[in-house]
């Protein structure tokens, strides 16, 4: 969401941001439509001191037992038309925030500019992928050949991009969000949440999923939303609030499903666990000090990335480009790690700092100690990690030759005595 005044006195900047975004220039039809929407109101304001003004003499004019008809005439005239104009204030109001909820975040400076992912740029490269003896096989056939991956089963019960796990790999699921869990409560900080699933229609303008990528979502016949990232409800923690700067960071983490449409992947990672309707999740949410949201921005990356490390999963950090950013962030990070079945890097996290682009929709402020102003916050969020994509890395990175999967040393004490994933 954007501040009107702010576009009003910084158009150029403002078409030059959504250029960058491969979008054309917005600012005069919002400065326009603005512009109506003020008449309107002023229009309104105008009339209503004209009425006051009028009613005071029809007081003076029946004290004085003169008539007056034609004033009060003028006056209901007035009346009709004060409320035509606060019809169209509300018409032209309504229309500006629909246009401006439609309208992505405008990208940081340092930001590389591109069309789509290839102009992303590689930060850094942790880990060598490992040589086989063997050609790797993908999850998919890993999991299948092991008897406990079931993507059959799962389509007669819920239809295609569901899965069912079982025995050991459903335990090794498990075992990958509590460790995740701890490492982000018990070291890096963050505050362990149980949100809700469902959510309201507010929760999600405030985080930017509607109204532009409703096609995107599960929605009730109560009206109520799957949340497709508890980044949703975390957030939303913070919104319709005055907090303490004193009091930020606040981080918080959660581990939930997470329901998608997946609207437009037709054909796109069809088989295996890459692309689900539902899958889990830990998600990492902060919401920061506006002048230190830069700085928190690098620590929840780096605390996504040691949950790799302790894997010991090979991986490479990405700053996203203009084009291939998502709607609401300024500037995103994504975590990739290296999956050999598929003989390439696949995303595992996105770490996006949103500036005061979510706090604005969701009027999410901060306020330092014995001051009357206040600020928006900014929001963070970003996966720590995605539980179904780290699964597939852990089997295709700890296969072996007998289609058997060795379990990571920081998953053992979660895993009770399987230390070797065999064949039920």
């Amino acid at each position: 969401m954007f501040d009107v005044k702010w576009i009003r006195e910084n158009p150029t900047a403002f078409d030059q941001g959504r250029a960058r975004r491969g979008l054309p220039p917005l600012a005069e039809e919002i400065i326009g439509l603005d512009a109506k929407r003020r008449a309107a109101q002023t229009a309104w304001q105008e009339m209503q001191a004209k009425r006051n003004e009028l009613s005071k003499q029809i007081g003076q004019l029946k004290a004085k037992g003169g008539d007056a008809a034609g004033v009060m005439a003028e006056v209901a005239g007035l009346k009709d038309r004060m409320g035509e104009l606060e019809a169209e204030e509300q018409k032209l109001a309504a229309a500006l925030d629909d246009l401006l909820l439609r309208q992505p975040n405008l990208p940081a400076a340092d930001v590389p500019d591109g069309a789509d992912e290839t102009a992303n740029r590689i930060d850094r490269t942790v880990g060598a992928p490992r040589n086989f003896a063997f050609t790797p096989k993908q999850h998919f056939e890993l999991g299948e050949g092991l008897g406990l991956m079931d993507f059959e089963a799962a389509a007669r019960i819920s239809g295609a991009r569901f899965v069912v796990l079982k025995g050991a790999l459903a335990r090794l699921e498990r075992a990958l969000a509590q460790f995740m869990l701890d490492l982000h409560s018990g070291e890096f900080g963050y505050t362990e949440v149980a949100p809700p699933f469902l959510v309201r229609d507010n929760a999600l303008y405030g985080t930017g999923q509607l109204p532009k990528f409703e096609e995107d979502l599960f929605v009730t016949k109560e009206s109520l939303w799957l949340i497709p990232t508890s980044e949703v409800p975390l957030t939303n923690l913070a919104g319709d609030s005055i907090i303490d700067e004193a009091s930020l960071p606040l981080r918080y983490t959660a581990l939930t499903p997470c329901f998608r449409s997946e609207a437009g992947s037709a054909g796109r990672d069809t088989r295996g666990m890459i692309r689900q309707h539902q899958f889990l999740k830990v998600e990492l949410v902060s919401i920061a000090d506006p002048d230190q949201s830069d700085a928190e921005h690098q620590r929840m990356t780096a605390c996504a990335e040691e949950v790799l490390k302790r894997l010991e999963l090979p991986y490479r950090v990405m700053t996203l480009s203009t084009g291939d950013m998502g709607f609401a962030a300024q500037k995103t990070y994504d975590i990739e790690v290296w999956l050999p079945g598929q003989n390439a890097y696949r995303e595992i996290s996105s770490c996006s700092n949103c500036g005061d682009f979510q706090a604005r929709r969701m009027k999410a402020r901060c306020r330092k100690a014995g001051e009357k102003n206040t600020r928006f916050v900014h929001t963070l969020n970003g996966s720590g990690l995605a539980v179904g994509r780290t699964l597939v890395a852990v089997l295709e990175n700890y296969q072996q030759e007998d289609g058997s999967i060795a379990v990571p040393d920081a998953l053992k004490p979660y895993m009770g005595k399987i230390e070797v994933i065999r064949r039920a």
